[in-house]
């Protein structure tokens, strides 16, 4: 912990300099056409504004851990009649779907059914400078192992701004059935391939989410799948047939939101950056609670909307809660950072915020956990799950792709589903418990006792644990100075 007048000097440099690189976000913005986006309009839902629109008659899934999502995956994939289509950040041709006796890769299932129909790839080419992985020559040498000896198609996508990348993860088969994930299906910086129960294994755990989808957003998805194609490939893919909404089961209403930088693709020659309108739109909109999962969270942009949350509450038992990985592979210092500015908004004794991460455990051993997912729920009312951190990176820079939807009924269950794995209890001991009630009597307790448990040397009785040191500014500087450097 630097001295006080250090951190101060910090803090106040950081919040100029925070300052600056919002003005900047606002001036691009505006330029581009998008200045909407930090402002939208009144609207009567929260689904973001232009195209592509909601869909009503669309099912939702929710596939929450490698173990249960993977599998999901090669299922749907063996089904495949016509075609399909992969992006992913990178793709390890060994990274095995299924495992057990009878594992399953995702190379050799590629290659089996490029043998009947046409499968095409597309990953981000990797970082032209060698000291961020994976690499250009890394990709190429994967992407070549991938398609030796196959008739699988691939290609390499280098159109990314410096330091970017491209860092969506789709799945689409036959334009029927849509994976619009978190997880990608490698194990480049960790194994994706992890249970619910997240044992101690000896090694990096991870915490990830998914979606599967079927109905008329599948062409959306489609679509920017065979936009990237074309200016990467040159091959003009026949347009998606836009399915009728489906009738029957539960059905939901879905947009596909993404992130695409300008001047990246001819056809997107000003961006797109309806993910970070979504997210403002919901957090404006909260009233009970707003709970993200999130690799990162160091958005100037998202934090303002949160900080004017925690400081004017909508309600007494307003409660914002955010899980988040005990240390980030990058950005670390700049999300600390940010929770800070969030734990000194909360001045009524922090019961509004709290701060959390989950590691792997069996018995009294506990190894890291990974948090991964990308995942907004506010309310009960709104959900989004997808590719996008909550980092100048993702909300303006890099491609990304998010689903959203207002169905409550879904919303609620992802929540009760979620919290019902962090807390270690079954889901119907919190189902139709206030959210509030569950965030002060169980999630609250479980962390802080967990915290002081490991201040004390103590071995953890529980995955969830506080994160600590939010409530002060060490480091401040730092995310101002990172959202700098993202843009250039």
């Amino acid at each position: 912990m630097p001295p006080a007048p250090v951190a101060r000097a910090d803090a106040l440099l950081g919040a100029a300099i925070e300052a600056t690189v919002k003005r900047h976000h606002r001036r691009r913005l505006r330029r581009l056409g998008h200045g909407g986006v930090l402002n939208p309009p009144p609207a009567p839902t929260l689904f973001a504004s232009g195209d592509p629109a909601p869909r009503p008659g669309c099912t939702l899934e929710v596939l929450v851990d490698g173990a249960t999502a993977l599998p999901a995956m090669a299922q749907a994939l063996r089904a495949a009649r016509s075609h399909v289509h992969v992006t992913g950040w990178h793709l390890a041709s060994h990274f095995e779907l299924i495992r057990g006796e009878h594992p399953i890769a995702i190379g050799p299932l590629l290659a089996e059914l490029a043998e009947r129909i046409d499968v095409r790839v597309m990953v981000w080419a990797g970082s032209p400078v060698p000291l961020f992985h994976p690499t250009r020559k890394e990709v190429e040498a994967e992407v070549e192992k991938l398609t030796r000896g196959t008739r699988i198609q691939a290609f390499r996508d280098p159109r990314e701004h410096p330091v970017h990348c491209h860092h969506e993860k789709t799945l689409v088969i036959d334009d029927e059935v849509a994976f619009v994930n978190g997880i990608d299906m490698t194990d480049q910086a960790g194994d994706r391939f992890d249970s619910s129960e997240h044992p101690a294994r000896r090694k990096l755990g991870w915490h990830d989410v998914g979606t599967r989808l079927t109905g008329p957003a599948v062409a959306d998805v489609a679509n920017h799948f065979n936009m990237r194609w074309r200016e990467v490939s040159g091959e003009t893919l026949p347009p998606p047939v836009v399915a009728p909404p489906l009738a029957g089961a539960h059905t939901s209403t879905v947009q596909i939101v993404r992130t695409v930088s300008e001047d990246m693709y001819d056809a997107v020659p000003k961006g797109d950056f309806r993910i970070l309108e979504s997210y403002i739109r919901a957090i404006r909109a909260a009233q009970d609670y707003i709970y993200f999962e999130n690799q990162f969270l160091w958005s100037p942009e998202i934090v303002d909307e949160l900080v004017a949350k925690l400081k004017d509450p909508p309600t007494a038992d307003f409660r914002l809660l955010v899980l988040l990985p005990a240390r980030a592979n990058n950005g670390q210092d700049d999300t600390r950072g940010q929770l800070a500015v969030l734990a000194d908004a909360d001045d009524t004794g922090n019961s509004h915020f709290l701060a959390t991460t989950i590691r792997s455990r069996t018995g009294s051993r506990d190894d890291p956990l990974y948090v991964h997912a990308k995942v907004g729920i506010v309310d009960d009312r709104w959900l989004t799950i997808g590719s996008a951190n909550l980092n100048a990176h993702s909300l303006l820079n890099d491609t990304e792709l998010n689903v959203v939807t207002d169905d409550p009924v879904l919303a609620r269950a992802t929540r009760e589903r979620l919290w019902a794995e962090h807390l270690e209890v079954d889901q119907e001991a919190i189902a139709g418990i206030a959210p509030a009630r569950v965030v002060d009597e169980r999630w609250r307790p479980i962390a802080m006792k967990q915290l002081r448990r490991r201040q004390a040397g103590e071995p953890p009785t529980h995955r969830l644990i506080a994160l600590p040191g939010v409530s002060k500014r060490a480091r401040r500087l730092l995310g101002p100075l990172q959202g700098m450097v993202d843009d250039g």
